[in-house]
């Protein structure tokens, strides 16, 4: 009773691959979410430095590196709402069907050069069955 183990189906593997995928995107969103707050607050902070501690007053260097870190944000941005959405488990399934299937067509290659090669091996073949 309590040593059995039940047999896992293909249903809970999959519930188990989208829960996965889930938690995933979630972390993606909510580090997105942690660096805009960041980018804010770093961005008022670099403009006090220049404005009221007067630390290069003749030059407003904080717009380029605003700037720069908006970029770096929108990169962020683009990377969890739009290249996790084309590239996500779809296409990873995909991808790992493909990779399978060339293993297997080489496997099978291997084989029949093997077979070609050593007509030994087809005769044990069928000795055995």
């Amino acid at each position: 009773m309590f040593s059995k183990k039940k047999p896992e189906t293909e249903v809970a593997i999959e519930q188990h691959e989208l829960l996965e995928n889930a938690q995933n995107r979630i972390k993606q969103k909510k580090r997105l979410y942690s660096h805009f707050v960041i980018f804010l607050i770093g961005s008022v902070f670099l403009i006090l430095i220049n404005k009221i501690l007067n630390y290069g007053e003749e030059y407003n260097w904080f717009i380029w590196a605003i700037t720069a870190w908006a970029f770096l944000f929108v990169l962020h941005a683009f990377n969890v709402f739009i290249t996790s959405k084309f590239m996500g488990q779809q296409w990873e399934r995909e991808q790992r069907e493909k990779l399978v299937a060339k293993q297997k067509q080489r496997i099978a290659e291997l084989q029949r050069e093997v077979d070609q090669d050593f007509p030994l091996s087809q005769y044990n073949k069928k000795k055995e069955l």
